[in-house]
């Protein structure tokens, strides 16, 4: 789902020491309030693990920026995109009940599944859902439910034949979301639980994962929950933690470091129980392995200067699992990263050694550096000074990014002015897989909204000749978008497309994939050139 949900470890191998502990209590305190300090975050909270025990479970920091509540070893963030490991977990079992096979086709579980391609449809497998290759693009149809939207699970899969495939299928890696929705649909069927009832019943309750839930429905008042926090124009503030009950399988689970010790302990003992001596069993063996190797090669690119000591070796996506190296190791991994909160979890197997790192803030150095750290010390690794590190590549990402915004503002027409009256602008638009999105003239200002996404609501900036900048309402998006028509040869308007302005806008907001036509303008408006 959201960009830093998409970043697996850029990691390197390194000449590796004899594996050494745990951070000093001191030293690591201080390293967290550093992190915490530069890259603003209100609250982190961190397990480790280690040969069956945990050593460390620990919060820092203030549930909500100017309160005191603390962060603690029992405060519920949302972990995001680590969710998928418990939906991949969840088919595991299932696989070791016989109740499916990894390379079952999903028609046969879900007959009226469809695809834009009818061979993709036909040919869909199980495994296939987890491993980003079906041929849809990075974050395809994420639109469909992020941010919060109105639409319901069946009508999100239903609207994937809609969805145009970016590449051949199977040919190459593109992250996506969307599948794991059908894939929480997979298991309701054989299972059937909903996807909720199966992960509460069947995972969170013989792992004594206590406070975890599925839903930010779930939250009461009081409850010991971490809020989220995002900048809005430069300025941090908490906001409402955001729904995603429509594609819960992919990111919708709230966790605390000490309910994820031991989701840790049970997959580092590949399937066993912890305090069951082996004797209980989550999955088998068979699946672990399973889900922890490769199943599609992802490309390795260069990482930023900075952190160019940390580019891996190999890069590959298991069964809701990222597998990197680091120092020599293979690491198991993933990100999660929903609007206020970031999160790392990341498992060393040849160690027995698990990390987990919770954020409410979406600073990537904010999870970054304490795992770093902690993998870095059992290591014997060289010290490194990570908070610089993620710090000075934050700052040439940013730069870059005000660059290409820039020269975009200085590359355009200022003297330009749109073909039509803005009046002539309104109407209904509608788009294949996302449906409908109007634009009307309120004032002198044309608005923009998404009918489905409440928080897709701004006013339109014109920005040169037909083309405008849609400015959310919701500042925290930070998602500023393109908006361009295109006009037939009688003026009426042809079709409508959008873009995002910066590059830093996360990907979940797949605005380039939608292709709008109007299917009703605003009552009274002619459509005529204006005259010169």
């Amino acid at each position: 789902m959201r960009r830093l949900l998409a970043l697996l470890f850029l990691l390197a191998p390194l000449t590796t020491a004899l594996a050494q502990s745990l951070p000093k209590e001191k030293e690591l305190d201080t390293l967290v309030q550093r992190t915490m300090t530069t890259f603003e975050v209100p609250g982190i909270a961190i397990a480790v693990v280690k040969d069956g025990k945990v050593v460390l479970s620990k919060g820092y920091g203030v549930r909500k920026l100017g309160e005191t509540a603390p962060v603690t070893p029992e405060t519920l963030f949302g972990i995001a995109s680590n969710s998928k490991a418990f939906t991949a977990t969840a088919l595991a079992m299932l696989v070791d009940e016989g109740k499916l096979q990894w390379d079952d086709r999903v028609i046969d579980h879900l007959p009226s599944f469809q695809m834009y391609d009818p061979y993709v449809t036909r040919e869909l497998t199980v495994r296939d859902l987890l491993v980003h290759r079906s041929g849809l693009g990075l974050g395809a149809g994420d639109l469909l439910y992020f941010p919060a939207s109105s639409f319901t699970e069946d009508e999100i899969v239903a609207k994937l034949r809609h969805i145009r495939p970016a590449s051949s299928f199977r040919s190459r890696y593109a992250y996506d979301n969307i599948l794991y929705l059908v894939a929480g649909k997979v298991i309701e069927k054989a299972s059937g639980q909903p996807w909720g009832d199966f992960i509460r019943d069947r995972i969170f309750t013989p792992l004594e994962m206590k406070s975890s839930n599925t839903s930010v429905a779930d939250f009461r008042p009081g409850a010991n929950v971490a809020m989220p926090h995002a900048k809005a124009d430069g300025r941090l503030q908490a906001i409402a933690p955001m729904s995603f009950d429509n594609n819960a399988p992919a990111a919708a689970i709230n966790s605390s470091v000490n309910d994820l010790s031991r989701w840790m302990l049970v997959q580092l003992a590949k399937g066993a129980i912890p305090g069951s001596s082996g004797a209980k069993r989550l999955f088998s063996e068979k699946q672990s392995r399973e889900m922890w190797s490769a199943q599609t090669v992802q490309p390795i690119s260069e990482p930023p200067k900075p952190l160019a000591a940390l580019k891996p070796e190999f890069s590959a996506y298991g069964l809701g699992w990222g597998l990197r190296d680091y120092r020599g190791h293979k690491l198991v991994t993933h990100t999660g990263g929903l609007p206020g909160y970031v999160s790392r979890v990341v498992l060393v197997p040849s160690l027995g050694l698990g990390v987990a790192v919770l954020t409410n803030q979406e600073e990537r150095g904010g999870f970054e550096v304490p795992a770093f750290a902690i993998l870095d010390s059992y290591l014997g690794a060289p010290r490194t000074d990570w908070v610089a590190a993620f710090k000075a590549a934050d700052e040439e990402k940013t730069k870059k990014a005000e660059l290409a915004v820039n020269e975009k503002r200085t590359a355009r027409s200022t003297e330009s002015k749109p073909s039509l009256p803005l009046g002539k602008y309104a109407g209904t638009y509608r788009d294949a897989w996302y449906g409908d999105a109007t634009i009307a003239l309120e004032g002198d200002r044309l608005v923009l909204r998404f009918l489905r996404t409440p928080a897709l609501t701004g006013e339109l900036e014109h920005w040169q000749y037909d083309t405008f900048v849609a400015r959310w309402r919701d500042r925290t998006l930070n998602a500023d978008a393109f908006v361009n028509f295109s006009l037939k040869p009688d003026g009426a308007i042809d079709q409508l497309k959008m873009q995002p302005v910066s590059p830093l806008t996360d990907f979940s907001y797949d605005f380039q994939d939608l292709l709008f036509t109007q299917v009703k303008q605003a009552e009274g408006a002619a459509v005529t050139q204006t005259q010169p």
